[in-house]
C-alpha cells in the first residue's frame, strides 16, 4: 500500500490479499540488526535469478533488513522489477514453481504484487521496470544507509509504534507514513 495518514482498513485490506486475511491483533516484534540479513536476501535473489533468467530486471534488498545498524521486523524485503508486472502469466508461473505464492494484488496501486518464500520469511515485491515506488524505496534505503540522524529517528519511530497492539501489520506500516514522508523528502532535496 502506499504511504498515507490514514489506516487501511479490514476490507481494503481484505480487497487485494489473495487467500485469508488473519488479523495480526498484537504488538510488532522487531530485532536488533543481523548482520545475516544481507545473506539471506542474497539466497533469496540467486534462487528468484534462476527461476526468471533475464526476466529479472532489477532486484534489490529493501526495506529496513537492509539498512545496517537498524532495527527490523525479521522478514526480508526485496524488490523485483519485471517488464510489466500485471503479466503475471510472464513471471508468476516461474516464481510459484520455485514455492513463491502470491498473497497481494495492487492494480491500482503500480500493478503492484507481493508473493511470500518458500522458506526465508519475505516480501517480494513485484512492480513495472521504471516503476518510480522503485526508485522511492532505493532513495529512502540509501539515505538511511548513510544518516545516522535520520535512521535513529526512523528507529525510534519504529520501537514506539511497534509497541502498540496492531489490528493489521498493515495499520504499523500506514502509522510509519509521516516519518517515512519526512525523511524521503530531506533525502530528494539531498
Amino acid at each position: 500500500m502506499p504511504p498515507t495518514d490514514k489506516q487501511t482498513t479490514d476490507a481494503e485490506i481484505a480487497a487485494y490479499t489473495i487467500g485469508e486475511v488473519k488479523p495480526h491483533d498484537a504488538p510488532i516484534r522487531l530485532a536488533d540488526y543481523d548482520i545475516e540479513w544481507p545473506t539471506l536476501f542474497q539466497r533469496e535473489a540467486k534462487r528468484i535469478r534462476e527461476a526468471l533468467g533475464g526476466r529479472a530486471m532489477q532486484l534489490e534488498h529493501v526495506g529496513s533488513t537492509s539498512v545496517p545498524g537498524l532495527a527490523a521486523k525479521p522478514l526480508i524485503d526485496i524488490v523485483l522489477a519485471v517488464e510489466d508486472s500485471s503479466n503475471e502469466p510472464a513471471y508468476l508461473p516461474a516464481l510459484e514453481q520455485r514455492g513463491y505464492l502470491l498473497r497481494i494484488r495492487e492494480p491500482d496501486w503500480y500493478q503492484h504484487r507481493v508473493l511470500k518464500g518458500p522458506g526465508t520469511d519475505i516480501n517480494l515485491h513485484v512492480f513495472s521496470t521504471g516503476c518510480v515506488e522503485i526508485a522511492r524505496m532505493l532513495t529512502f534505503r540509501d539515505w538511511l544507509r548513510t544518516h545516522v540522524d535520520d535512521r535513529l529517528l526512523y528507529e525510534q519511530t519504529k520501537r514506539q509504534l511497534a509497541s502498540r497492539t496492531w489490528r493489521n501489520v498493515q495499520n504499523y506500516a500506514d502509522a510509519k507514513s509521516n516519518v517515512v514522508q519526512e525523511i524521503l523528502g530531506r533525502a530528494l532535496r539531498g
